[in-house]
C-alpha cells in the first residue's frame, strides 16, 4: 500500500514539474480520481457503457425473460389439452372460444382510414374503383339473382339460391376476405367480413376469383355458381350472413326472384 501511494506522489511532482517548466503562470489543474482516492474513474453505465445503436435502458435479460414466459405458456396450453383431466375443461373452453373469435381486420381497417385518411398498411388495398368510406351506401346489394330452393329454416344458417348456369355472384357489401377455400357441405367458399363486424358467405362456388385476405368492394366478382344438383341446366349457389356469432336469414335485409 505504500509503495502504491509513493508512486502516486511521484507522478503527481512530475506533472507539476511538466507544467512549471513550460509556463511560469501554470494552470490549477485537478487530480485524476485515482490519484486523489488511489481508485480509477468509473463509468456512468453498470458494466461499461452500452453497445453503439443501444438504449441504455434496453435490458437484454427482460427481452430474453418475456420470451421464456412465451415459451412456458405456449408448453403449458399444450399439455392442458393433452391432459384428459376434467380439471382443465374449463380453462380448455376459454383458450378455444379465444382462438374461435375472428379478428376484426375489416373494423379496424376502416376505423383507421376514418380517423387518419389512408389504408392500414398492413392490409391489402385495391384502389380501382374504390369509393371514398362516407359515400359507401350501406346497403346491401344482392349476391346474385335467383330464387330461393332451400330456406333458412333447413339448416340454421344460409339459404340455395337458384340462378341461371355459370351466372357471377358478387359481394353484397365491400370488406376483407378472410377465408377463400373449401367448407365441408358447402364445398368452395368465400366468407367476407364487413366493417360493421357482419360476414357474408357464398358457398357452393363452381371457382373462386379472389383471395384470402385481399380487399373487396360492394359489387365485385366473388365467383361462379355450381351446376345444379337437378342437372336441369340451371345454377346455384349457398348464401348466409352471420352478425357476431350468430346467422341470420337473408330474406330479412334483402329479396330475391
Amino acid at each position: 500500500m505504500g509503495n502504491r501511494a509513493d508512486e502516486i506522489r511521484k507522478r503527481i511532482a512530475k506533472r507539476k514539474k511538466a507544467t512549471t517548466g513550460t509556463n511560469q503562470n501554470p494552470p490549477y489543474f485537478l487530480p485524476t480520481d485515482e490519484e486523489r482516492y488511489g481508485m480509477e474513474r468509473q463509468t456512468s453505465f453498470e458494466g461499461g457503457p452500452p453497445p453503439e445503436g443501444m438504449h441504455p435502458l434496453f435490458k437484454k435479460e427482460t427481452f430474453m425473460l418475456k420470451i421464456l414466459g412465451a415459451g412456458i405458456m405456449v408448453l403449458v396450453t399444450a399439455i392442458m389439452f393433452k391432459s384428459p383431466s376434467p380439471v382443465f375443461n374449463e380453462a380448455k373452453s376459454v383458450v378455444m372460444k379465444t382462438m374461435d373469435t375472428e379478428f376484426q381486420f375489416a373494423a379496424i381497417s376502416t376505423w383507421y382510414e376514418d380517423q387518419f385518411g389512408k389504408p392500414l398498411a398492413l392490409l391489402p388495398t385495391s384502389d380501382i374503383g374504390k369509393e371514398p368510406t362516407s359515400t359507401q351506401s350501406a346497403e346491401y346489394a344482392r349476391p346474385a339473382s335467383g330464387k330461393v330452393v332451400e330456406n333458412f329454416k333447413t339448416n340454421g344458417q344460409g339459404i340455395m339460391l337458384e340462378t341461371g348456369l355459370g351466372e357471377d355472384v358478387t359481394a353484397m357489401k365491400g370488406g376483407l376476405i378472410i377465408f377463400a377455400g373449401k367448407k365441408d357441405e358447402i364445398g368452395n367458399t368465400v366468407v367476407i367480413q364487413h366493417a360493421d363486424q357482419s360476414e357474408s358467405w357464398y358457398g357452393n362456388l363452381e371457382s373462386i376469383d379472389v383471395k384470402q385476405y385481399e380487399s373487396i368492394e360492394k359489387g365485385s366478382l366473388v365467383g361462379k355458381v355450381s351446376t345444379s344438383s337437378l342437372n336441369d341446366g340451371s345454377g346455384e349457389f349457398y348464401f348466409a350472413i352471420k352478425m357476431g356469432d350468430t346467422f341470420i336469414d337473408p330474406i330479412q335485409v334483402m329479396s330475391f326472384d
